[in-house]
């Protein structure tokens, strides 16, 4: 057995997958003596029959029903392994189509985009905005980019990021000398995001462990984070952004924050994929850049 050759594994499982040598031969592009001394070879080593040959049919006996189910299993992680090293050696190509939140995708995944065929230029992007959730199944939805908490599904999940939630106002809407607990915001007008799952019931904390839940009393609601930005801009209400969206028109005087001795909880961003063994190049690709 020390010198035991592999390739009788496949000879074998092609004779059973067949139903006799003659067959299994011309699939395997070889002659059916080879198949048939292969195959004995491999019950010698062995010391166990593995073939019942009749003159109509070759059945596999109970020990070879078992090898059977091995070999099988052998040859799968032999061709997957194949077949991942083919895939990662070639080159992206084709068409990626991405789902993402308009937010995160217009300030985010829009100049990646833009990047990433510069750099492949064999590959093609649709990018598909919506606060909507995709079906990356119906809609074949290569990657999906998922800001905030994942749901529990059959898909794969690959997380790349984190934000935090910053409560804010424009400047001037509010006297913010006063406002130093979350009970004291509690009364203003608030612009509630329906994308969220409790758009008007906030949770507070800081380094102390103190913990406070808020409710807020909406002015507006949209299901657009943009929207969302745009009204707390106009003076419409103070909200909840994300970091990505907030930090720019904070540090330009745009928005302030509120409340900063107090947090909200943070979110992921996430990669998400359909259920599958293997990622094309395209989509391994542009992850990596989305990682970098």
């Amino acid at each position: 057995m020390e010198h035991f050759n592999l390739n009788r594994l496949a000879y074998f499982a092609a004779v059973v997958d067949a139903g006799s040598f003659t067959k299994a031969a011309r699939r395997l592009g070889i002659t059916k003596t080879v198949v048939s001394q292969q195959v004995a070879r491999l019950e010698e080593e062995l010391k166990t029959s593995l073939l019942l040959r009749t003159t109509r049919r070759v059945e596999p006996t109970e020990a070879g029903l078992l090898f059977y189910a091995r070999c099988a299993s052998i040859l799968r992680e032999a061709h997957d392994a194949i077949g991942e090293v083919t895939r990662s050696n070639a080159s992206p190509e084709g068409v990626l189509r991405i789902a993402a939140p308009n937010d995160y995708g217009v300030s985010r995944i829009a100049p990646i985009a833009a990047a990433f065929t510069q750099r492949y230029p064999a590959c093609k992007i649709e990018l598909l905005l919506d606060d909507a959730r995709a079906d990356l199944v119906a809609e074949h939805i290569d990657l999906s980019i998922r800001v905030g908490w994942l749901d529990d599904s059959s898909h794969q999940a690959k997380r790349i990021g984190t934000f935090r939630q910053l409560l804010v106002a424009a400047p001037g809407l509010v006297d913010l000398t006063g406002l130093t607990e979350p009970e004291d915001v509690s009364g203003l007008p608030f612009i509630a995001n329906l994308a969220l799952k409790e758009p008007l019931l906030w949770r507070f904390s800081r380094p102390d462990f103190d913990r406070r839940i808020v409710r807020m009393r909406q002015s507006i609601m949209t299901n657009s984070t943009p929207a969302v930005l745009v009204a707390t801009i106009a003076q419409g209400g103070v909200s909840v952004l994300p970091d990505f969206l907030a930090d720019e028109h904070i540090a330009t005087g745009g928005l302030v924050r509120l409340l900063r001795d107090w947090s909200l909880p943070s979110g992921g961003i996430h990669v998400v994929y359909p259920a599958a063994r293997f990622r094309p190049p395209k989509v391994s690709a542009f992850v990596a850049m989305l990682t970098e």
